[in-house]
């Protein structure tokens, strides 16, 4: 079972960027998923999750009306649309899945499935 993030680099504060999580070695489409973002010497902190048929979405407070999370069932793929990018979003952003049937959560813990990471540096 592997989630391999894609989509991160480098762009100005006030572009944009669109991260992919695709999944192999087993269907996702009941479960929900979620990113979260890390910087160094920080905690991994939650983004954005999404419950495991699309129709539930939650962000942190920082990046309401900028993000948008999505997942496409049929290729296993969840995505997150970051707009409007500020420096302070710089950081390794991990996609991440829980069990089957489980709703979504911002909790780090509550996540059984992880993917490697993808950098996102927005320069000023």
């Amino acid at each position: 079972v592997q989630l391999q993030a894609s989509g991160g680099g480098l762009v100005q504060a006030g572009g944009s960027l669109r991260l992919s999580c695709a999944a192999s070695g087993r269907t996702f489409s009941s479960n929900a998923k979620g990113w979260f973002r890390q910087t160094p010497g920080k905690e991994r902190e939650f983004v954005a999750a999404i419950s495991a048929r699309g129709g539930i979405t939650y962000y942190v407070d920082s990046v309401k009306g900028r993000f948008t999370i999505s997942r496409d069932n049929a290729k296993n793929t969840v995505y997150l649309q970051m707009n409007s990018l500020k420096p302070e979003d710089t950081a390794v952003y991990y996609c991440a899945a829980r069990g089957s049937y489980s709703s979504l959560s911002t909790e780090l813990g509550d996540y059984n499935y992880w993917g490697q990471g993808t950098l996102v540096t927005v320069s000023s």
